[in-house]
C-alpha cells in the first residue's frame, strides 16, 4: 500500500508472510491514484469538448420535440401545484412515471423560466454529468489515462447520447443515476479490498479467526441512495438492482478469498446481507423521498383513494396503501402498453440501429438548395454503435481467458440493461423505443475501450522490451484511429443530431439503412 496505509516497515512483511500476495498488494496501491494530475487534465477536456456539443443552442428548436410535450409541462405544473396538474380538469393529473426525473427538469424552469432553454438545461447537466462520471470509473477500472480519455470522448462523440442530452426526456436521468450507482460499486469494491489488506497488516489472521474484519461500507450506502434516485426517474431501474447486488457479493468474496480465508463466501455472509439490506433500505427511502410532493400536497392522483371508496385510510399506513395502489395502476398501464407506435423498435433492433426515432422532422427553406431538410434524429453514431456486438464478444472472450473481474463488472449491467427488454417483447409485445437502451450505454462504451485496452495490452512472456513496446504502439495507433474514425462519423451525422438545415440530398445521403432511419 501507499505510504498512508502502511504503519511501519515491519507490517508489510509481516502481512506478507500471512499469504497477502505481491500482485494483490501492487493493485491496492494503485487505487490512491486518483490523485493524478494527467487524468484529471484529460477529464477536464473530455468533459468540456461534451459541454461545449451539448449546451451551445438548446433553445434553438422552438416548442416541443417528441415527448417534451409530456415531461416538461408536468415539471412546470409541479412548481405550481407540487404535483402534475390537468389544467383543463383543474385536478391531479394521472401519470405513469415517478416524479424525480420531472422535478429535475423542474429545477431548469425555477431558473431560468418556461422555455426551451429552461426545460432542456438540466437534461444538458444530466449528460456531461455522465462523460464525467464514465471517465473516472474507466480510469478507475483500467489505470489507464488513455483509455479513460477514449471512454469520456466516445460518449461525447455519441449522437444517440448527445440528442437526448439536448431533449427534455426522463432517460439522460435515469442512465445518470444507474451510471453513478456503478461508480460507488466500484469505490466500494476498491474500498473493501483496501481495508482488508489493512486488517492483515493490523494482526488479523484469516487461518486463526474464523469472522472478516467488520468493514463499514459507505459507497455501497451511496450505492443504495444513488439507485433509489434512478428508480425515482423510471422503474426500469430495477433491472440492474438484482444483477448489482450479485456483483457486489462476487466482489466481496472473491476480495475474501485472497486473504487466505478458507470459507471466503459463508465467511462475512452475514455481514454482506446485512450491509446489503441497509443499501436496500436506503433505495426504498430515497425512492418514497421521491413523492414528497405527492405526499404533502394532499392533492395528487389516488392521494385519498382509499377514502374515497369507503375504506379506511390511517394516516401512515392508509398514505402508503394509497400509493401501493398508484403503483399496482402504473404498472398495469406499462404492462398493457401494446399500441403501435410509427418509432416504436424491438430490443434486437436497439445495437443495429434498425429503428431510431425522428424526434423532428420540417422542410425548410435558406440551405442554397432547391429543397432543404431540417432534423433531429435518435441515432447513435453508426460506427460506434456497430461495434457493440464484436465487443461484447470479445469482452466474453478476454473475460474468460483472463478471468478479468473488469470484464464481467462492464458484461453485467448490458445485460441487465437490455436482457429484460427482450423478454418483455417477447412475453407480451409491449411497445418500445431505441431511447431505452440508454442506461446500458455507458456499459457498451466500456466494452469497446476494454477490447481496445486488450489490443494495446503487451503479450505475456514477452522476451524483450522491444517486443511489448512494439505491440503497445501499434495498439496504440489501432486504437487512435478507431476514435479518429468515430469522431468523423459524429462530425458527418452532426447536423441531423442538431436540427441544422442542409440540402434535401446530403440529409438524404446519410440515411444508410434508407426507409427504416425515415
Amino acid at each position: 500500500m501507499t505510504t498512508a496505509t502502511v504503519r511501519t516497515e515491519a507490517a508489510p512483511q509481516e502481512a506478507a508472510k500471512r499469504g497477502v500476495p505481491d500482485i494483490v498488494r501492487r493493485r491496492l496501491a494503485t487505487l490512491d491514484d486518483w490523485l493524478n494530475p494527467y487524468s484529471w487534465l484529460v477529464t477536464a477536456f473530455v468533459v468540456a469538448v461534451a459541454a461545449l456539443l451539448r449546451f451551445p443552442g438548446l433553445s434553438d428548436r422552438k416548442g416541443y420535440i417528441f415527448d417534451e410535450v409530456y415531461y416538461p409541462t408536468d415539471a412546470w405544473d409541479m412548481l405550481q401545484h407540487g404535483v402534475e396538474w390537468d389544467e383543463k380538469t383543474n385536478g391531479p393529473a394521472y401519470v405513469v412515471h415517478p416524479p424525480l426525473g420531472k422535478w429535475l427538469i423542474a429545477a431548469g424552469e425555477a431558473v431560468f423560466g418556461n422555455n426551451e432553454l429552461g426545460w432542456r438545461v438540466p437534461a444538458a447537466v444530466a449528460g456531461t454529468l455522465m462523460i464525467l462520471i464514465l471517465v473516472r470509473v474507466a480510469y478507475r477500472l483500467f489505470r489507464s489515462v488513455l483509455l479513460a480519455g477514449a471512454a469520456g470522448l466516445l460518449m461525447a462523440l455519441d449522437g444517440f447520447q448527445l440528442v437526448l442530452s439536448r431533449t427534455s426526456l426522463l432517460d439522460i436521468f435515469l442512465g445518470l443515476f444507474v451510471l453513478a450507482a456503478f461508480a460507488a460499486m466500484v469505490l466500494d469494491r476498491d474500498h473493501y479490498r483496501r481495508r482488508l489488506l489493512r486488517a492483515l497488516e493490523d494482526g488479523y489472521d484469516p487461518e486463526m479467526q474464523f469472522r472478516a474484519p467488520r468493514i463499514v461500507p459507505w459507497w455501497l450506502l451511496v450505492a443504495g441512495v444513488l439507485f433509489g434516485l434512478a428508480l425515482g426517474v423510471k422503474w426500469s431501474a430495477l433491472f440492474f438492482l438484482p444483477f448489482f447486488g450479485a456483483l457486489v457479493l462476487v466482489w466481496r468474496w472473491q476480495a475474501r478469498r485472497s486473504t487466505g480465508l478458507a470459507r471466503p463466501i459463508s465467511t462475512g455472509l452475514g455481514q454482506d446481507i446485512g450491509w446489503g439490506v441497509a443499501a436496500v433500505a436506503l433505495t426504498a427511502v430515497f425512492y418514497l423521498a421521491t413523492w414528497t410532493g405527492w405526499f404533502v400536497t394532499n392533492t395528487g392522483w389516488f392521494r385519498h383513494h382509499r377514502e374515497a371508496n369507503g375504506l379506511s385510510e390511517p394516516p401512515i399506513l392508509g398514505t402508503l396503501l394509497n400509493l401501493w395502489h398508484y403503483h399496482q395502476e402504473a404498472y398495469g398501464f406499462h404492462s398493457g402498453l401494446t399500441k403501435p407506435h410509427p418509432y416504436q423498435s424491438w430490443p434486437w433492433q436497439w445495437l443495429l440501429l434498425g429503428r431510431p426515432v425522428a424526434f423532428d422532422w420540417n422542410t425548410p427553406t435558406g440551405c442554397g438548395a432547391p429543397s432543404c431538410a431540417r432534423e433531429i434524429l435518435l441515432l447513435g453514431t453508426p460506427l460506434l454503435w456497430w461495434s457493440f456486438l464484436p465487443a461484447l464478444a470479445g469482452l466474453v472472450w478476454f473475460g474468460l481467458a483472463r478471468r478479468d473481474w473488469r470484464a464481467w463488472a462492464i458484461f453485467v449491467p448490458v445485460f441487465a440493461g437490455l436482457a429484460p427488454w427482450f423478454y418483455y417483447a417477447v412475453k407480451d409485445g409491449r411497445t418500445m423505443f431505441s431511447f431505452y437502451v440508454l442506461p446500458a450505454l455507458p456499459f457498451l462504451i466500456l466494452a469497446v475501450v476494454y477490447v481496445l485496452g486488450a489490443i494495446m495490452t503487451p503479450p505475456t512472456g514477452m522476451a524483450t522490451g522491444k517486443a511489448r513496446t512494439d505491440r503497445q504502439l501499434i495498439g496504440t495507433v489501432a486504437a487512435g484511429a478507431y476514435v479518429i474514425l468515430v469522431a468523423l462519423c459524429f462530425a458527418y451525422f452532426f447536423p441531423i443530431f442538431t436540427n441544422q438545415v442542409i440540402p434535401y440530398e446530403d440529409w438524404s445521403a446519410r440515411l444508410w439503412l434508407g426507409s427504416r432511419w425515415i
